[in-house]
């Protein structure tokens, strides 16, 4: 089944959430951990990120450090099957452009056909400054619309160098992100937008949000959204917050505003403790406000935050 025939067909606003997957050397089982915490909220999808290499610089025996090429989190295509086996849930496999070459996204999209997993989210992936030199068209997809031809041809049986891929029973259905306080990289959120509609004409079948902590934002995107055609479905993605830590991180990171409201209170938070009662206390109330707006699920980013989002899960999916 598809995850937009989830949302479709729901009659109350599906629960779903994000996971990383283990650092390399660790265990399947920290994954099954966080699984095993929200099960109860019957999520109908699951999302694992995927990870591009990193530069690192290692230690020589002759003293002097190497700039080395490490992927710290492989195996997206593993858990996503690994869920599929032990849980049942549609596993949702991030598929990026960053790091990947045209024809290692093509393995991977051959792999998950034969795994029978025909859900995707199709994302370009973060730069970081000291990433190498991906920008060769040739070699790489540069844009997730680039990454989106690539799935639709795949879809369409035809495959690099125009080679023709059979036993596609089921074609990949697919999500991709959006941004209430625009891309960083857009020089507007119009020209946000514009791009936006571009992709689902392209053939996203759903959108799913940046974490956002002011729901009037969200509510002004969408209604921007339906202005200039784009109708699909648009997921609100939420993050509890569970740091004093990230009331700078994430403006940092995620170009996600705070309001005052909210910062004031993470601000006077005596410890971590508190700011964690105080990020379920402000999930609960944004996700119940979300859902009298008849939102058409709430998507929960998970890292750090498992247990708060099982108590905000506790509280608006009962």
């Amino acid at each position: 089944m598809k995850v937009i025939d989830y949302i479709k067909q729901s009659d109350r606003p599906i629960f779903s959430f994000e996971i990383l997957p283990p650092l390399k050397g660790n265990s399947i089982y920290k994954v099954y951990e966080i699984i095993d915490k929200l099960t109860e909220f019957d999520p109908k999808f699951i999302n694992i990120t995927s990870h591009h290499s990193e530069s690192v610089y290692r230690l020589q025996p002759d003293g002097l450090h190497r700039k080395v090429s490490v992927r710290r989190r492989p195996g997206t295509v593993a858990v996503a099957a690994a869920i599929k086996y032990k849980y049942g849930i549609i596993p949702v496999p991030h598929i990026i452009c960053k790091g990947f070459s045209k024809e290692e996204t093509e393995y991977a999209l051959l792999d998950l056909n034969f795994l029978g997993i025909d859900n995707l989210f199709v994302v370009r992936g973060d730069s970081k400054p000291d990433d190498p030199d991906w920008s060769d068209a040739g070699t790489y997809n540069i844009h997730a619309s680039d990454l989106q031809k690539q799935i639709n041809d795949f879809n369409d049986g035809r495959g690099l160098d125009d080679m023709h891929i059979e036993g596609i029973e089921t074609r990949f259905s697919y999500g991709m992100a959006c941004y209430p306080e625009k891309h960083e990289e857009a020089p507007n959120i119009d020209s946000d937008i514009y791009n936006l509609k571009r992709k689902v004409d392209s053939g996203a079948d759903y959108l799913i949000t940046q974490m956002f902590f002011d729901n009037q934002k969200y509510f002004d995107f969408v209604e921007r959204c339906r202005r200039e055609g784009i109708m699909v479905p648009i997921i609100p993605g939420i993050k509890p917050i569970t740091r004093k830590a990230q009331l700078s991180v994430l403006p940092k990171v995620f170009r996600a505003d705070l309001p005052e409201q909210l910062a004031s209170r993470l601000r006077k938070a005596a410890d971590d403790n508190e700011v964690r009662r105080i990020g379920i206390e402000w999930g609960i109330s944004q996700c119940q406000d979300l859902i009298d707006h008849g939102v058409p699920g709430i998507h929960f980013y998970t890292v750090h935050a498992a247990d708060s989002v099982r108590e905000i899960a506790r509280s608006i999916y009962r």
